[in-house]
């Protein structure tokens, strides 16, 4: 019976290679050949281990998601929140049809003209008694059996009049004064009044003519330069004649009224 070797092992590896370098080549594969078998086997149990297990290593780490229970019941919440009028669904009046017109003859008053003007049409008897339409401000072709007559829908129509705006006077029998007299205007727009420094560099100096309303209460207002000097000037003296205190206003047959002023502000330069 022939006895069986093992191919891997050192006995046979020296039978092999007797009287052969040894240090070289073949020999030192077919030797280290079982410890890189063995490597190979345990590397590749490892991963295989690790593909199988691995799975449920991640599982078990990762928190569990809440079971989902499926159910056919319903669950009415109630909301007390009250809903903001601006969001609230409204029903729309439904605008009422417009009345039913009943035909009339719009009435024309008779012209007197000459013989030559006048148009020789003759109305039969006949028309007369068929034409049942009632003679009226306007011609409506609407029902002959009833309706509203359109002088009714005219006689409660609205009419918006236009307002109407004041009266200014330009001349008074009592004209509007500043509180003091002119000359404690003159001081009030010395103190109040700032020269524009633009001005004051290109040596512009005079007068800015203004016209403004002093109304029934003393108060100034519709300020407009009537005779321009300078955009800078111009643009001051209708700030400070626009902050002015409130004046005696101008009266007129015993009643206070609105009444333009014309007033001069003059700008000089000091040596």
């Amino acid at each position: 019976m022939a006895q069986d070797f093992d191919l891997t092992s050192q006995r046979w590896l020296d039978l092999v290679f007797e009287g052969k370098n040894k240090q070289y080549g073949a020999y030192v594969l077919r030797e280290e050949s079982s410890n890189r078998h063995l490597k190979s086997l345990i590397i590749v149990a490892i991963v295989g281990s690790a593909l199988i297990f691995l799975p449920n290593v991640i599982k078990n780490a990762l928190p569990k998601a809440p079971d989902v229970i499926q159910t056919d019941e319903v669950t009415m919440v109630e909301i007390n929140q009250e809903i903001p009028e601006e969001d609230q669904i409204k029903q729309a009046e439904p605008v009422p049809p417009p009345p039913l017109l009943k035909e009339t003859v719009q009435f024309t008053p008779p012209v007197i003209k000459r013989d030559e003007e006048v148009q020789n049409e003759v109305i039969t008897q006949t028309e007369l008694t068929d034409n049942k339409a009632d003679i009226s401000v306007a011609t409506v072709e609407g029902s002959k059996d009833g309706g509203v007559d359109i002088a009714d829908l005219q006689d409660h129509k609205v009419v918006v009049q236009e307002e109407k705006k004041p009266e200014i006077f330009s001349h008074v029998e009592v004209p509007p004064s500043f509180p003091g007299g002119d000359k404690e205007m003159m001081k009030w727009l010395q103190d109040n009044i700032s020269y524009p420094v633009i001005a004051q560099e290109q040596g512009i100096q005079g007068r800015v003519i203004l016209r403004f309303v002093v109304g029934p209460d003393g108060s100034v207002g519709q300020v407009e330069v009537q005779r321009s000097l300078d955009p800078s000037c111009d643009k001051e003296a209708q700030r400070v004649v626009k902050k002015m205190p409130k004046w005696i206003p101008g009266k007129q047959n015993g009643n206070a009224v609105y009444v333009y002023y014309t007033l001069p502000v003059l700008f000089k330069l000091q040596n």
